[in-house]
């Protein structure tokens, strides 16, 4: 039976079937407004591959020639997760240019076999969509094709209810687990922190999350095998408890619930979509890809890896590791005049202290100190606070490359000596209190600690030996 029969029938549906129906409803474009075009499956298949690809929902929406409102509506329904299939419908089904030729032979007055003749159809084909599809509004049967194409939409979708709506236990097991209700041996509730009032925003603070002692809906799906082994009916999958809370039409678990995720991301976002941010500082040869292969195998000394640890309050301390000594700089990043006085100015300087020109000015001064030879390379993260790295190669002599987004291996000497500096700076603290004397002795404990991969010596021995080497007459470069 299709959705829109089961409308007629709603004397002791629950409520959140009754949600479902309504958010199919919105998602069903308007056939009362003469003129209005009721977008095709096609139509929509191409928008979720353009979304896919990573654009944004009005980016999509244009391409495909819909408005930049129905677009957004369209993934914000969804939970940005396809509703449709994306593979391309097979030749079974009538598609919406047949049901166009039929409305057409029809309105000059064809038979049914003559318009099966035409299309290349069955006639028992042509006679059920006749008779399943046409439109009755004006009180007898006529076939047109936006309606039959919307009525047929309808009967292809699955009327399926959602496990979680129709199974009360079950939901109430993952609503208390996903919401961190923790409950005492008698079965009692233990009152924790009330947070605010969700408002539906998409990225809740972390001040205002649920109790720590939530559960992710791997945790839940896992957990629950163990705790009802015999009952079958006791299981779900994480991706259907997603789904529950992404999308508005399951009306499932209450809304509100997507506080409670690590992330607090009301919506589902495309993988490819972070990887489409603008980085226009990163050009096609500063890409890790163009870094010489002598940086590699750590074989050559000179070539460094280099990332912000970031404090509170925008406060950051540069780290710079040269690859083969294992040995660090400190940067230093104070706080410039007039931070936390002056209001933030868009595309204005960075008070904070990293911002492009004081990283440059800084990060200058540091590698400046070092042997040219001994300053090829220098490897970064994505962040912009490097985005005047042109100024910075031509200042020092050091070419900059980035690494590929969200690769963080690709610096994996900078990776480990950000986690030992964790040590001195911990997370959540303000790290501009630290004065460059201090970063100096954080540098100087940490260059001289054994390492393991240095066979127990020191990176300042190893350093140290680098230097020297450069310093005998008669040694070639490897440049």
């Amino acid at each position: 039976m299709a959705t829109a029969d089961w409308s007629k029938k709603t004397g002791d549906v629950p409520d959140g079937v009754r949600r479902q129906w309504r958010a199919d409803r919105a998602l069903r474009p308007s056939m009362r407004s003469p003129g209005r075009p009721v977008p095709s499956r096609a139509v929509q298949r191409d928008f979720w591959r353009a979304i896919a690809t990573g654009v944004t929902s009005a980016e999509a929406a244009l391409s495909v020639g819909v408005s930049v409102p129905v677009g957004s509506r369209w993934f914000r329904h969804a939970g940005g997760m396809p509703p449709i299939s994306l593979a391309e419908p097979t030749g079974r089904y009538l598609s919406f240019a047949e049901r166009e030729e039929i409305a057409l032979l029809r309105a000059e007055g064809r038979g049914v076999r003559e318009v099966a003749r035409r299309i290349g159809r069955d006639p028992g084909t042509i006679s059920r969509e006749l008779r399943r599809n046409a439109a009755t509004r004006g009180g007898k049967l006529q076939y047109r094709a936006l309606v039959a194409q919307w009525k047929a939409q309808q009967a292809a979708k699955r009327p399926k209810v959602a496990k979680l709506v129709a199974d009360p236990v079950l939901r109430q097991y993952v609503q208390d687990r996903l919401a961190g209700v923790i409950r005492r041996p008698d079965g009692t509730v233990v009152t924790g922190p009330q947070p605010p009032a969700w408002k539906g925003l998409n990225k809740p603070f972390r001040q205002d999350r649920r109790w720590a002692t939530a559960w992710s809906p791997e945790q839940i799906a896992n957990r629950i095998r163990l705790d009802f082994p015999d009952d079958e009916s006791m299981r779900i999958s994480h991706e259907a408890i997603y789904q529950s809370l992404f999308i508005e039409g399951r009306g499932a678990l209450a809304r509100e619930l997507v506080a409670c995720l690590r992330t607090g991301r009301a919506l589902r976002q495309p993988r490819a979509r972070t990887r489409n941010r603008p980085q226009g500082h990163v050009t096609a040869d500063v890409v890790f890809s163009q870094r010489p292969a002598q940086a590699a195998d750590r074989a050559v000394p000179g070539h460094w890896e280099g990332d912000l640890i970031i404090g509170t309050g925008r406060s950051a301390i540069g780290t710079v590791v040269e690859r083969k000594s294992r040995s660090t700089v400190l940067v230093h990043l104070p706080r410039l005049e007039g931070h936390g006085e002056i209001a933030p100015v868009k595309n204005g300087p960075s008070l904070g202290g990293y911002g492009a020109i004081a990283m440059n000015a800084a990060l200058t001064a540091s590698m400046a100190s070092l042997p040219e030879q001994l300053r090829r390379t220098l490897t970064w993260d994505r962040g912009k606070e490097l985005s005047g790295h042109a100024q910075f190669t031509l200042d020092t002599g050091t070419k900059v490359f980035f690494a590929d987004p969200h690769s963080p291996w690709q610096r994996p000497t900078n990776e480990n000596t950000n986690g030992l500096l964790r040590q001195y700076f911990p997370k959540g603290t303000d790290l501009s209190r630290w004065t460059a004397d201090d970063l100096a002795a954080v540098a100087l404990a940490l260059n001289n600690r054994p390492r393991k991969s240095l066979n127990w010596r020191t990176p300042a021995e190893v350093f140290q030996e680098q230097v020297r080497s450069l310093e005998q007459p008669g040694v070639a470069s490897t440049d």
